[in-house]
């Protein structure tokens, strides 16, 4: 495996990372919203990731085997809230208002758990980088 493919597969990694913290700040924004029927309701949105296990699921914009890639974003499937408020303005005829399914402990753990993920791929780079440095530093002598 060459430098390269490290400082590839890393960043790969990143990207899914971002990707991942990117759709848990979407949904703590969205953690309050409230909606008129069950199916305008905001749902919270989990990416999906996949391996890149192959050389023919890779492609120039992420060719590194072993990496990762984010496959596809899907709503999460819990059903949204069902809130008796008959003053609310989106309240249906019986005067219930449908509350989105975020969970706030639950986005908070994800982005918890997806920082943790990009410090250790951050960690990844640095630790190649220095042995790089090393490298050169033993063929100068």
């Amino acid at each position: 495996m060459s430098v390269d493919n490290i400082f590839g597969i890393a960043s790969s990694a990143l990207n899914a990372q971002l990707t991942r913290m990117n759709a848990t700040a979407s949904n703590l924004a969205n953690a309050g919203t409230v909606a008129g029927s069950e199916k305008d309701a905001f749902r919270a949105k989990r990416p999906v990731f996949k391996a890149l296990v192959d050389a023919e699921m890779s492609k120039p914009g992420a060719a590194y085997v072993g990496g990762v890639k984010i496959d596809r974003i899907t709503d999460d499937a819990t059903p949204p809230r069902r809130v008796s408020d008959p003053r609310n303005p989106l309240a249906d005829e019986l005067g219930y208002v449908y509350q989105s399914n975020v969970s706030e402990v639950t986005e908070m753990v994800e982005m918890m758990a997806a920082a943790r993920s990009y410090q250790n791929n951050v960690e990844v780079i640095n630790t190649a980088r220095q042995l790089m440095m090393r490298t050169l530093d033993i063929t100068k002598a």
